[in-house]
């Protein structure tokens, strides 16, 4: 009660209202969730098995702690800053353009790169199912359907996140239900506590390693932010999705690592060896229940990464194009918005291509999976610290804000857990994201000696409070 609508908020930071606002808070939730992927840990259970000696529940519980801090500090600054965009908004306008546009160089790694990704995991998920259809036949499917759902409109995109969510929840539901009574059946080594603490291996360098793999699940529930400008609700509605939807996805991933650990069949091999194969959780549902529960599991991961969460990867990715392109830091073709849609179709058609390309080169790699991981990862974590610092500024020091906890001590600490991650990272991942973000930098200083500075009315805005904001009619629709 009280609260602006969020078009209102839009007209007032000087933009024009171009994307159709159609999305309610449980869109938004849905789309969070479907986003990070209720069973995501079955496609990295092994990997997170290993990195944290055993301990994935625990490593699960100290991530999702660590990413409600930053869940909050989006809260605070998308209820500031309502527009699409995510992290280069806030830090574009929270602090200074040129910091947002890195920051929005940064997420490149994790928006641009998590799409072809997702293809790629899925494609080979599906050829272990199929073995008589490529690889690449499946990623390029994938990447057809995808983009046909999403050129068709945000709602469009809304409903198939409603169905596809279900489904996963269904199969989680029976992995979890079947577990629990092959459990009690005496298989696998019984009910114990060593995946939430094992005092013969734990060490906090340790735990935090592995929260820089098993982070990959939470990434998405920062992508809510990207359809502030297809919010129907108050700016407040962004920043209450993404804690909800944070929060349930942590105790489903909690819930099903913990039971997967004490059904895998050798955990001390797979401690000591790894998991190349990516099938460590399969095999655990075969010991609760043969093969038809590894291949439901498996088949439901090849979907929920290919098709769900891809298809809203792809939506967040093109939108923070979108926003770029809006404020000259991209080439404006990608901030044209289909007339009838209300979509931006050019940045969600070079998303799709950009994906496709991506996905089948790194097929053709043996460390492919490996390797987009590790930038999406680092490229994600690096911006979440620039948000911190964000929230920090714009409250704090720009707006003298009082309020110590929400602006000052929850995103110092979130700051502090998430470099602690980002130090025990995997070095080839630091070493490549640090390339890239040298590559930003150089960019950076070529937009700005070419004369191509952002075009952030927000940033006027803040900077002369007495001064009215450009009327919506007067401001073209993109640069």
């Amino acid at each position: 009660m009280g609260e602006p609508p969020a078009s209102d908020a839009l007209h007032d930071h000087g933009y024009r209202q171009e994307l159709r606002r159609s999305l309610g808070f449980r869109d938004l939730l849905v789309y969070g969730l479907v986003f990070m992927v209720p069973i995501a840990p079955f496609g990295i259970f092994g990997s997170v098995f290993r990195s944290s000696g055993g301990m994935v529940a625990l490593t699960y519980a100290v991530g999702m702690v660590a990413m409600m801090f930053t869940a909050l500090s989006y809260a605070q600054m998308a209820e500031a800053f309502p527009m699409a965009g995510s992290v280069y908004a806030y830090a574009g306008r929270g602090i200074a353009a040129p910091v947002g546009f890195l920051a929005g160089w940064m997420i490149l790694l994790d928006y641009v790169l998590v799409p072809g990704l997702l293809y790629l995991i899925a494609g080979i998920a599906m050829n272990s199912l199929v073995p008589a259809v490529p690889v690449w036949v499946w990623l390029v499917g994938f990447v057809l359907l995808n983009t046909a759902v999403n050129y068709t409109g945000i709602r469009m995109t809304a409903r198939v996140n409603k169905v596809m969510l279900l489904a996963e929840l269904v199969v989680l539901a029976v992995f979890v239900v079947i577990g629990v009574v092959a459990l009690a059946q005496g298989k696998g080594r019984g009910f114990d506590f060593t995946a939430v603490y094992n005092g013969a291996t734990f060490s906090w360098s340790l735990v935090f390693g592995a929260v820089s793999v098993a982070v990959l699940s939470f990434l998405g529930f920062d992508g809510i932010s990207m359809l502030a400008e297809e919010n129907k609700d108050s700016a407040r509605a962004i920043g209450r999705a993404m804690v909800a939807a944070l929060l349930l996805a942590g105790v489903l991933f909690i819930a099903q690592t913990w039971l997967a650990s004490l059904l895998v069949p050798d955990p001390g091999r797979l401690a000591s060896r790894g998991d190349p194969g990516g099938t460590a959780f399969y095999d655990a549902a075969r010991v609760a229940s043969g093969g038809w529960l590894a291949t439901l599991t498996a088949a439901a991961t090849a979907v929920a990464w290919g098709f769900a969460n891809s298809l809203v990867a792809q939506a967040a990715t093109s939108r923070l194009l979108y926003a770029m392109a809006r404020d000259r830091q991209l080439p404006a073709f990608l901030a044209e918005v289909h007339p009838r849609h209300r979509v931006p179709v050019n940045a969600t058609l070079l998303t799709a291509a950009v994906s496709l390309a991506l996905g089948l080169y790194m097929n053709s790699r043996d460390d492919g999976v490996t390797l987009l991981s590790s930038l999406v990862n680092f490229g994600a974590l690096t911006t979440f610290l620039v948000l911190h610092v964000s929230v920090v500024v714009h409250h704090l020091i720009r707006r003298r804000s009082r309020d110590y906890w929400r602006h000052l001590v929850a995103p110092a600490i979130g700051f502090a857990v998430l470099a602690y991650v980002v130090v025990n990272a995997d070095i080839a991942a630091q070493r490549l994201g640090f390339v890239w973000l040298g590559i930003g930098v150089v960019v950076l200083a070529g937009l700005l000696l070419t004369g191509r500075r952002p075009d952030l009315a927000a940033v006027r805005a803040t900077d002369e409070p007495a001064a009215a904001p450009p009327a919506a009619d007067d401001r073209p629709p993109h640069p």
